[in-house]
């Protein structure tokens, strides 16, 4: 990536987040606006969770690494601890890759 395109990345992160603390006394939000905007957080994290579980490259990323992703969010559902989310996620894929599920 060129430098001059790192320069504008950088200030342009900076520039949103330095907008937050100067315009928040300026502007305000419904509620409703609130709700929608938390809800499309949501809706764009689910969206990430997804494509990265599911796809590899351009295809099909395979059975092992969602049914990882799967374990992931049951245990995390349940309030386990983030290593243990973390291991057993990468263990049931590992298990699944190892008995020959792609």
């Amino acid at each position: 990536m060129p430098l001059t395109a790192i320069l504008l990345l950088a200030a342009g992160t900076y520039a949103f987040r330095l907008a937050g603390p100067l315009l928040g006394d300026r502007l305000t939000v419904s509620e409703r606006l609130r709700h929608l905007l938390a809800v499309a957080a949501a809706v764009l994290l689910v969206a990430l969770v997804a494509t990265g579980a599911l796809t590899q490259g351009h295809g099909f990323a395979g059975w092992a690494r969602p049914a990882g992703v799967l374990v992931a969010g049951a245990l995390a559902l349940r309030r386990a601890p983030f290593p243990l989310v973390v291991v057993a996620a990468a263990a049931t894929t590992a298990v699944l890759r190892l008995c020959g599920v792609s």
